[in-house]
């Protein structure tokens, strides 16, 4: 084996990445631009509203698709995000979260629903979305910072990669999962394709897709930390500051406010795919 040349992936790699810099930069620069400003006025439209009028709005809206002891905690858990000094800190990564969330759906939701109508699509996509899931986050760093430099915009981009594969698996396989009968009887009434889609398959797969939205979530707040090595704001940047030096409370601190943001966020979304599925099912 130590006879055969090496080949040169690596070098390859640079050279492709390269090209892409100087064939499409300015695409890269608007691209960044736009998710700066995007993260920038989630921040500024949150920052003008009272941390209270948050927590309670946030609370009253887990008391509407969950649970009081959720309610509870999402509004006492808020404040003490408040409390503890890390509100700012929150609101950022919060921002850099949605940002990444709402990316992973609007572009992974028909991805998963053109690759449930098309055997090949769903052939070629597969491959690509086990790729994404198996690849070290910390390799999505690297091109992210070639493309957009350091800040906000590589951690968006790199949780974007990281969050959407759940997203894209889990409309691909609630669609599928649409029992035959039903789509028969929608073939038999004279359905079009688009007609089936709209009123039978994502209905009923809604649920599962909530999931998938769910896990992208939590995918893209696992991120935070990650991100932060390259400059990206929020929660994440007070940890890795308190781990660069040593300061233990600090790190403790950020810790459990990115944990209250991961349970109030899980909860709310699990129980909107549960209420779902109960509509669906009555």
């Amino acid at each position: 084996m130590n006879g055969l040349p090496r080949i040169p992936l690596a070098d390859w790699i640079d050279l492709f990445v390269d090209w892409l810099v100087s064939r499409f930069g300015g695409i890269f620069d608007g691209v960044a631009n736009f998710l700066e400003q995007t993260v920038e006025g989630i921040v500024s439209g949150l920052g003008l509203i009272p941390a209270i009028l948050i927590a309670l709005f946030i609370g009253l809206v887990a008391w509407l698709v969950s649970k009081k002891s959720i309610a509870i905690f999402s509004f006492t858990g808020f404040l003490m995000i408040d409390y503890l000094g890390y509100w700012d800190a929150m609101l950022q990564t919060l921002a850099l979260v949605l940002t990444s969330v709402i990316i992973s759906i609007v572009v992974g939701v028909p991805i998963g629903i053109w690759a449930s109508q098309k055997e090949t699509v769903r052939r070629i996509v597969t491959p690509m979305l086990d790729f994404m899931q198996t690849m070290p986050a910390f390799v999505y760093l690297l091109p992210a910072i070639f493309f957009f430099n350091i800040g906000v915009v590589p951690g968006v981009v790199a949780s974007v990669i990281f969050s959407m594969p759940p997203t894209i698996r889990l409309t691909i396989l609630g669609i599928r999962q649409v029992p035959r009968d039903l789509i028969e009887a929608t073939e038999a009434f004279g359905s079009t394709t688009g007609q089936r889609l709209m009123k039978v398959q994502l209905p009923l797969a809604m649920p599962t897709i909530m999931a998938g939205i769910n896990q992208s979530i939590m995918l893209a707040l696992s991120m935070v930390v990650i991100a932060s090595m390259v400059g990206a704001p929020g929660l994440g940047e007070e940890v890795y500051r308190a781990v660069t030096q040593l300061k233990t409370g600090v790190g403790f601190e950020a810790g459990i406010a990115i944990v209250i943001l991961a349970i109030v966020l899980d909860r709310i979304t699990q129980n909107i795919g549960r209420q779902n599925q109960g509509g669906n099912v009555s």
